[in-house]
């Protein structure tokens, strides 16, 4: 099958986007016998991974703006998805074609996995090569060329993992097929197909996902479907970088439980009053919203006819409660009439010569907007325009949220400042995270990073030594708007609560996709000057807001690289995937135009720091982040239109970098890599916390290490 990913105008609504698929090597378990059926309830909500029926479904999904995770990927053929589906929307893609493989995470498991955490962290407190494959095409003389441009292998968990990614110059056939070979240094031999991938209708390479193989590869090669060879090569070893050894008392695992940002706050609170000479709070300049939202009701029957009355003001500014009704004036010849009065807005109908009530929707909406401008809006209940208005009421205004503990007034973002030298004087790194909300991990990272650095600081002179060369910069939550939604009112939140929507989309059944992408809202590549990635739809999971830098979250990630001109390093943490990127971010989709590539000693330093970063994080539980993975956003993963690292490296000349922690896990009894979700067990986030963050010390050495390197000024 023919693996086409086209991210046009028209399909620029997509969120996340990710399709995972894996084939059993070599000495795979046997398949087991077929699951039972994977189901929901129709109004559960899980990240589901699913295996869709052609590249047709793949492609409406994508132009519709389904919520997908990270790039799709083809095996044997097909195609998986991980989704976020309501039991209704699955069972809709299931009479498509389409068959769910596995439950990457149930709406209800992020909560359940914070309370089990904090349970946790309680208890614990208190306690050869072959010929092509048969049915390949050959021909008498090669008409193509092969290049391999990857052919890697690590070891991980006993088992060793061999990954190679081909070029042919076949480019526009889309039925060249090719196959790659290999043997290991006892002389087992294998092979395995590759897929082809393009994007944005751009040919790039054929790849496949690793393949487990007995022993180390010592031979790689590939033919194809038309007849050619590539040449013969060795496979690397990945990444072939390991960090300094720990020394003995080295302090690590200051993460025990989930944290919301209320949590993330006390804990920043408390940075600064143990490490004093080490530790500066710095206050971010804008605001965001706060956990606050307007005040609504449906005034009428949404199934029949409906007006949705909101507040003008939040509902916590005294508009929670208000009520909302329209009444019969029992006479005729009455006209439409709006009054506000002790807390009740109450719709007085019109009525025709015989007393019959003759109001539409519409002019009920019309009414409330003209009449208390200052107070409400009013829109018409999508699929009620020109209906009948009935008598309603009262309804009751309310915001929705269910925080009760989150203080509901404007937040003040805040970041760390760790160092011996806090003035500008040493090179600066910024580690920042949890731009999208749902990602839970991603500030246990930055926060174990924060804490290992301040701790050893006592004890280890190495970390001391870091701490006097490099002034570091962490914002644990760039979100926390988001993040208080995600924990208290709906897991699968993305985007921040600022909601730019008007008229219809202000439907109440709309509020779990109000809100902008804060990673979609920068000022280079951005959606607003053409590239891929982006969406206007504000409802959309990738929503670039209104212009760029529209949202007080992102303003505040510039600002604090524009008041620190020494930060020349920076890494924003999300979740999940596994993937290790760097910027060019975005493209145009006419002919997939990058932003421009960075220089030749600039990719270099971006590719040889990535090695030295990987094997950091593989120290920790052997988790290596592929190296199909390990790249250039746009090539590795999508375009991501305005996001911050393209505008930290292009305007601000930052070495900017992209996490995404979470790497799939191998399955060795299915043979299969398996997804591990935004909000996983507990345990999972905590591996995830303490491998990244040896990856951001492993980053403080980079920038330490380059810093010395340069010539003295």
């Amino acid at each position: 099958m023919i693996v086409r990913r086209r991210w046009t105008a028209a399909a620029t609504t997509a969120i996340l986007f990710s399709a995972v698929l894996s084939h059993p090597g070599p000495g795979s378990a046997a398949p087991a016998d077929p699951a039972p059926p994977i189901t929901l309830s129709a109004t559960e909500t899980a990240v589901v991974r699913v295996q869709l029926r052609d590249q047709a479904q793949l492609d409406r999904l994508v132009a519709a703006g389904a919520d997908l995770a990270n790039r799709p990927r083809a095996r044997d053929g097909r195609i998986l998805a991980d989704l976020v589906l309501t039991g209704t929307q699955l069972a809709e893609l299931s009479a498509q074609g389409a068959t769910a493989v596995q439950i990457v995470q149930r709406a209800g498991d992020g909560s359940r996995h914070y309370a089990e955490s904090v349970r946790a962290a309680q208890a614990r407190t208190a306690a050869g090569l072959r010929a092509p494959a048969a049915g390949q095409r050959t021909t008498a003389s090669a008409v193509d060329t092969l290049q391999v441009q990857q052919a890697y292998w690590w070891t991980t968990g006993g088992q060793t993992f061999l990954q190679a990614q081909v070029a042919t110059t076949a480019t526009d056939d889309p039925d060249v097929e090719i196959t790659v070979s290999w043997r290991t240094a006892d002389g087992a031999t294998g092979s395995f197909p590759l897929f082809r991938f393009e994007d944005s209708g751009e040919y790039q390479y054929h790849y496949a996902l690793p393949q487990p193989v007995p022993s180390r590869p010592v031979q790689l090669s590939a033919t194809s479907s038309l007849g050619g060879v590539s040449r013969v090569i060795t496979p690397t070893l990945w990444p072939n970088a390991t960090p300094p050894p720990l020394p003995a008392g080295y302090q690590k695992d200051f993460i025990d439980a989930y944290l919301t940002p209320i949590d993330i706050q006390a804990r920043i609170k408390r940075l600064a009053r143990q490490y004093r000479d080490l530790v500066d709070v710095i206050d971010l300049p804008n605001k965001t919203q706060g956990y606050r939202r307007n005040a609504v009701a449906y005034l009428g029957d949404p199934a029949v006819a409906a007006v949705v009355v909101e507040s003008v003001r939040f509902g916590d500014q005294g508009m929670n409660g208000v009520q909302v009704r329209t009444v019969d004036p029992g006479r005729p010849n009455r006209p439409l009439t709006v009054g506000y009065r002790d807390r009740v807005l109450t719709v007085s109908l019109a009525t025709d010569t015989a007393g019959k009530t003759v109001s539409s929707t519409d002019e009920v909406a019309t009414a409330i907007n003209t009449r208390q401008p200052n107070r409400f809006r009013a829109t018409v209940e999508d699929g009620s325009a020109g209906l009948p208005m009935p008598v309603a009421g009262p309804a009751r205004l309310d915001d929705g949220l269910q925080g009760s503990e989150v203080p509901a007034r404007p937040w003040t973002v805040q970041a760390l400042r760790l160092g011996v030298h806090r003035d500008g004087s040493r090179v600066g790194v910024l580690a920042y995270s949890q731009e999208h909300a749902r990602e839970w991990a991603t500030p246990l990272v930055t926060l174990e990073f924060a804490e290992r650095m301040l701790a050893n600081s006592r004890t280890d002179p190495a970390t001391r030594e870091l701490l006097e060369q490099v002034d570091i910069f962490v914002i644990p939550t760039v979100n926390p708007d988001g993040a208080n939604y995600s924990f208290n009112d709906f897991n699968m939140q993305r985007k921040n609560l600022v909601n730019h929507c008007t008229g219809p989309a202000r439907d109440p059944k709309n509020r779990t996709s109000w809100g902008v992408d804060v990673n979609r809202n920068y000022t280079v590549g951005s959606y607003f000057d053409g590239y891929v990635g982006a969406s206007a739809n504000c409802l959309s999971g990738t929503y670039a807001g209104t212009a760029e830098l529209s949202e007080a979250e992102s303003s505040n990630v510039i600002a604090l690289a524009q008041t620190h001109p020494n930060i020349r390093f920076a890494m924003n943490v999300h979740s999940y995937g596994g993937y290790f990127m760097w910027p060019p971010g975005a493209y145009r989709a006419d002919g997939r135009v990058t932003l421009p590539r960075p220089s030749i000693d600039e990719s270099t330093l971006f590719l040889d720091s990535a090695r030295r970063i990987v094997g950091a994080i593989a120290q920790e539980r052997g988790t290596v982040t592929w190296p199909s993975q390990t790249g250039p956003v746009a090539d590795v993963l999508y375009s991501a239109a305005g996001n911050s690292a393209d505008q930290l490296y292009y305007e601000l000349g930052i070495f900017a970098w992209d996490f995404e922690v979470g790497n799939d896990r191998w399955n060795p009894g299915t043979g299969e890599w398996e997804g591990v979700g935004f909000q996983p067990p507990f345990d999972e986030a905590h591996g995830e916390s303490q491998e990244y963050a040896g990856g951001l010390v492993e980053l403080v050495r980079v920038a330490r290490d380059h810093a010395a390197a340069q010539p003295a000024a």
